[in-house]
């Protein structure tokens, strides 16, 4: 397994002050009600939306790639939308990271796990499929009180957001893995255990494939999905957490399991798991990670979409 991080002395250096203090501010704020928690996530997203512009940018160029039979007026609610989620998504992380479990239940409700917990009791490891939405952190939290399990995660450079980032997951799961490491995930998952992974972006040319992925003919996609599911013959599941309008709480989805993908090559299941990950998007689009440069990864001699 991956080495996990500690706390040490060297965490408290002066040059850390700052960060120490805004994660200590956002403890306090999550501890308000969360009617109001929400309208100060989507404040504070609605202001990053002006503060932010290279991403405001990158996540309206991804949209009109994506959807381009949305009205222009569409996509810029979307993108609206999409920046609330931004705001809301930082709110999420201390909620997951400082919340109690009693807390969390209350705000949640869970539909589709007695499938996964079939899959298990028929002795298969689970690839939980991740798909970065803003609500992750809070997703993977939600899920490890049901099912403790394993987080695919790359270390942080920050020694300090390493440590709690990996303190806040460990709250409701076993353990981490680095997502370099495929013998250990392989090796989790034939012994039964569920693993979450997220296939869903740009990694770069290497290991990749060029498949659609929505009006994108050509997106470099992973073929670490493939590589995972043929060596491990693992029930491949997909969950969507989606938050609720209206400050109303959350609803962790548990889609149906695939325990027979298509595995003839790597571009067939890469294909396939955009497709996957697709409908879940649509689950609640203004809830995605369209900030990040999605289609940024091109075939050789092609144009940047950006």
């Amino acid at each position: 397994m991956t080495h996990l991080p500690k706390f040490s002395a060297s965490m408290l250096h002066p040059r850390f002050w700052l960060l120490w203090s805004g994660i200590g501010l956002l403890c306090l704020v999550v501890q308000l009600p969360y009617p109001l928690i929400y309208r100060l996530g989507c404040a504070l997203g609605r202001i990053g939306m002006k503060v932010m512009k290279r991403r405001a940018h990158i996540a309206q160029r991804n949209l009109e790639l994506s959807f381009p039979d949305l009205s222009p007026q569409e996509r810029q609610q979307m993108l609206a939308r999409n920046f609330e989620s931004v705001g809301m998504g930082i709110m999420e992380t201390g909620m997951a990271w400082f919340w109690s479990d009693k807390r969390i239940r209350r705000w949640t409700e869970v539909t589709g796990m007695d499938n996964t917990h079939m899959h298990l009791r028929q002795g298969k490891g689970i690839l939980l499929i991740g798909i970065h939405f803003l609500t992750l952190e809070l997703g993977a939290r939600i899920f490890g009180m049901n099912i403790p399990g394993i987080g695919v995660y790359r270390p942080n450079d920050n020694p300090v957001l390493d440590w709690l980032q990996t303190r806040g997951r460990l709250r409701s799961n076993k353990t981490m893995i680095d997502r370099k490491d495929l013998k250990g995930m392989v090796r989790a998952l034939k012994n039964g255990e569920v693993v979450w992974y997220a296939p869903d972006h740009d990694y770069g040319p290497k290991s990749s494939a060029f498949v659609p992925f929505f009006a994108v003919e050509q997106t470099a996609t992973t073929l670490g999905t493939w590589m995972l599911a043929k060596m491990s013959q693992a029930c491949l599941v997909p969950f969507v957490p989606r938050r609720k309008p209206d400050g109303k709480g959350y609803e962790l989805i548990m889609l149906e399991g695939e325990t027979s993908p298509p595995l003839e090559s790597g571009e067939e299941t890469a294909a396939w798991m955009n497709k996957v990950i697709e409908r879940c998007i649509l689950l609640a689009p203004e809830q995605y990670m369209w900030l990040h440069r999605r289609f940024k990864t091109r075939p050789e001699g092609s144009p940047s979409l950006y």
